[in-house]
C-alpha cells in the first residue's frame, strides 16, 4: 500500500473522531447556570404624618406622605404602600384621636374611621359637648340638615299661663354644628336629605345646659343656615331662659262680709257679729249709721 495513502486514511480517521467527540461534548446538556440571589428588601414605605395634626381632624392628601422605615421596625398597625399605594383609600374617613406629629407613623391607635366606636367623641373640638334634641321632619328643615351642617337653635314656646294661647318663638343659639342625625355621623354622597328623629349638636358645656333647660320648656327647632355663613363658633343669643309670668285670674267676685246692725248701728267688732269696741248699745269704734226705718225693721 502507498505510505501517502495510509497517511492520508489516518489523518481522516483522526479527523472524523475529532468530530464525533465535538458533536458529543455539544449535545451533553449543560449544567445550570448558578442562580442569582435576589435582594432582599431591608425597607417598606410607611405612611405617616407629614405635619403637626391636632385631634380631631380629618386626614388629607397634604396631611401625610410616604416614609421609607426598617423593615425591622415594621408594625402590624403601619399602612404600607406594597398594601395599600393608593393614599386617598388609605385615609378615607380617618379623622385624627391623638396628636400626631410630623414624621409619626399613621396607625389604628392614633386615629379612627366613619361609623367606628370612638368616631364621634373623636369629632368634638376642644372643651365641646355632643348633646342631642328631638326633631322631625317639621322641625329639623325638612331632613335637610345633614352632618357638619350649621344650624341656628330655636325655641317656641306658651307664654299665655291661664289667660290662654300665646306663642313665642326666640332665637337661643346660632351657628351650631350638627354632629349627627339619628346614627348617621357622614354624609352620604348620594343622599340629599336624611329625616331623622334626633339631632346631636355640638356646643359649649354652659350651651348645652342651656340647651337642656330650653327642651323642657317648649319645642326645639333647628334653622339651616347658609352654606359659608359660619366662624365656626357657636353663638349664645339668649343667655338666660326667663321662666313663664303666669297671672292668676280672680276667682270671682269676693264674698261680701256679714254685717250686724244693733239698735240701727252697724257693729265691727273682730267677729264682724260681736257688740263693737265701744261697748253696751252705744257706737261701736268705726261703726255706721243707717236709716232709721231700716233700723227699726232690724
Amino acid at each position: 500500500m502507498n505510505i501517502a495513502r495510509v497517511v492520508v486514511l489516518g489523518i481522516a480517521g483522526v479527523a472524523a473522531f475529532g468530530a464525533v467527540l465535538v458533536v458529543r461534548t455539544e449535545m451533553k446538556p449543560k449544567a445550570p447556570a448558578a442562580a442569582v440571589a435576589a435582594p432582599v428588601a431591608t425597607s417598606e414605605d410607611v405612611l405617616v404624618a407629614a405635619r403637626d395634626v391636632p385631634p380631631g381632624q380629618y386626614l388629607d392628601a397634604p396631611s401625610v406622605r410616604w416614609q421609607t422605615w426598617p423593615k425591622a421596625g415594621l408594625a402590624a398597625s403601619f399602612i404600607t404602600k406594597s398594601k395599600q399605594p393608593d393614599i386617598a383609600k388609605a385615609i378615607d374617613g380617618m379623622i385624627v384621636r391623638a396628636p400626631l406629629v410630623s414624621g409619626q407613623p399613621v396607625t389604628d391607635s392614633n386615629t379612627v374611621r366613619a361609623n367606628t366606636p370612638g368616631f364621634l367623641a373623636a369629632t368634638l373640638g376642644p372643651g365641646m359637648r355632643a348633646i342631642s334634641v328631638a326633631v322631625s321632619d317639621r322641625t329639623g328643615a325638612g331632613g335637610f340638615i345633614l352632618p357638619n351642617d350649621r344650624v341656628d337653635v330655636l325655641l317656641t314656646r306658651d307664654m299665655g299661663g291661664n289667660s290662654g294661647k300665646n306663642f313665642e318663638t326666640k332665637t337661643l343659639l346660632r351657628d351650631v354644628r350638627a354632629l349627627a342625625i339619628d346614627q348617621i355621623i357622614q354624609q352620604d354622597k348620594d343622599k340629599q336629605a336624611v329625616v331623622g328623629h334626633v339631632a346631636t349638636l355640638e356646643l359649649t358645656p354652659e350651651q348645652a345646659e342651656l340647651m337642656a333647660q330650653a327642651e323642657q320648656t317648649g319645642v326645639i327647632s333647628l334653622a339651616l343656615r347658609r352654606l359659608g355663613e359660619s366662624n365656626g363658633t357657636p353663638l349664645t343669643v339668649a343667655a338666660v331662659i326667663k321662666p313663664r309670668i303666669v297671672v292668676a285670674r280672680p276667682a270671682g267676685p269676693p264674698t261680701p262680709a256679714i254685717k250686724v246692725y244693733k239698735a240701727g248701728v252697724l257693729q265691727t267688732g273682730p267677729s264682724g257679729g260681736g257688740a263693737g269696741a265701744g261697748g253696751g248699745g252705744g257706737q261701736g269704734v268705726g261703726a255706721e249709721a243707717i236709716p232709721a226705718a231700716l233700723g227699726a225693721a232690724l
